[in-house]
C-alpha cells in the first residue's frame, strides 16, 4: 500500500513537471521568443554616429557592426568581434579622384555590371544609385563564405570605396544592417548639381527582368 502511495505521488510530481514545461516551453515559443528576436533587430540596426576627416566621411554605423576601429592608410576598419566565429565588419578606405569627375564613366560602370557574369561571381547584384545625392553603385557577391556589400561614392575630389559583410553571424540581419549604414554615407566637399526635375536613369543588371529607376535616396 505504502508504495503505491509512493509511485501514485511520484507519478502526480512528474505530471506536473511535465505539464510546467511544457507551458513554459510554450511562452518561450509562441510570446518570449519573438519579442527578443524583434529586440535584437532593433538594438542591431540602431544607427550610430560616426565621421572620419581623414578620409572625408561622416555616415551612420548600424550598432551590430560597430565595434574595434583600426585605421589603415587610407583607410579604416569597424568590426564586431567574436570568439566562437567571424564578426561582421565595415572596411571604408579613400582614394584621390584625379579627374575630378562627379560620376563615374560609362566604361566603368559597364566594367562593374558585367563583372559577376564575366568572372562567374556567385550571387552577384549590380544597382546603380544615388547615396546622399552623390553617384554610386551597390555591388552584392558571395566571397569568402559570406555576402559581401561594396558601395562606391564619387565626388570631384576623392572615391570612397566601402565593403560591409555580415562575416558568420545571421546574414539577412547584417545584409541589412550593411545596407542602412551604407545608404547613409556623406563625402565631404561640393556636391554636385541636382538633376532636372522629370529626368529619371534607368539602369538594370543582367539577370533581372526589367531596369528599375535610379534611385535617389540620401
Amino acid at each position: 500500500m505504502k508504495k503505491d502511495l509512493q509511485r501514485q505521488l511520484l507519478l502526480g510530481v512528474s505530471i506536473i513537471l511535465l505539464g510546467s514545461g511544457l507551458v513554459a516551453g510554450e511562452y518561450l515559443l509562441v510570446k518570449w521568443y519573438p519579442r527578443h528576436l524583434e529586440r535584437v533587430r532593433e538594438e542591431t540596426l540602431t544607427l550610430l554616429p560616426y565621421r572620419n576627416d581623414a578620409l572625408g566621411i561622416e555616415m551612420q554605423v548600424a550598432a551590430g557592426l560597430y565595434g574595434n576601429v583600426e585605421g589603415f592608410p587610407g583607410g579604416v576598419r569597424i568590426m564586431r568581434s567574436k570568439f566562437w566565429s567571424i564578426g561582421p565588419s565595415l572596411t571604408i578606405a579613400s582614394q584621390p579622384n584625379p579627374d575630378q569627375a562627379t560620376e563615374f564613366s560609362p566604361q566603368v560602370l559597364a566594367k562593374w555590371e558585367t563583372q559577376g557574369v564575366t568572372e562567374e561571381l556567385p550571387r552577384y547584384r549590380f544597382e546603380h544609385t544615388k547615396i546622399r545625392n552623390r553617384d554610386a553603385v551597390l555591388i552584392r557577391q558571395f566571397k569568402q563564405r559570406s555576402m559581401l556589400l561594396t558601395a562606391r561614392v564619387i565626388s570631384s575630389e576623392r572615391v570612397i570605396e566601402a565593403n560591409c559583410s555580415p562575416g558568420a553571424a545571421a546574414e539577412d540581419l547584417f545584409m541589412e544592417a550593411c545596407e542602412e549604414s551604407l545608404h547613409t554615407i556623406k563625402v565631404a566637399g561640393p556636391e554636385p548639381p541636382p538633376l532636372t526635375p522629370g529626368v529619371v536613369e534607368l539602369t538594370s543588371s543582367p539577370g533581372q527582368r526589367a531596369p528599375s529607376a535610379r534611385s535617389t535616396r540620401k
